[in-house]
């Protein structure tokens, strides 16, 4: 198989078909290559054409808490008193970048994300 850019949905269908059929190569071969080099061709044509959206600031915070089991506690050093997490969980209340800073810094949470402001809503 000839390797060629990805312009067109029939070329990103075939580029799929021909990874499938690669997906036992072994790496250092040279259908472990063609695998590699079709894959980087189908994760930037993928890019480009079906971006994913990040999510808004409080889906990304509630994300976090449900994975790492954090309860509004566990948030308040990040936020604030209690009332003012509920605040910003139920959109009464948008992130300040000192409330950025801090659930980047211990959740980990992309800043992208917690920067991006909800539809609709604007900063207070």
């Amino acid at each position: 198989m000839e390797i060629k850019p990805i312009k067109t949905d029939a070329d990103y269908r075939a580029a799929l078909k021909a990874v499938e059929t690669l997906m036992s190569a072994e790496p250092d071969t040279p259908e472990g290559e063609k695998l590699d080099v079709l894959v980087t061709l189908i994760e930037a044509y993928e890019h480009k054409h079906f971006p994913l959206d990040l999510p808004d600031p409080v889906e990304a915070i509630k994300f976090e808490m449900e994975q790492k089991g954090l309860t509004i506690k566990d948030l308040e050093p990040m936020i604030g008193k209690s009332n003012r997490v509920y605040e910003v969980l139920n959109r009464k209340r948008t992130l300040t970048l000192p409330m950025i800073r801090k659930l980047h810094q211990e959740l980990g949470i992309p800043a992208e994300s917690l920067i991006k402001q909800p539809v609709g809503k604007h900063p207070a």
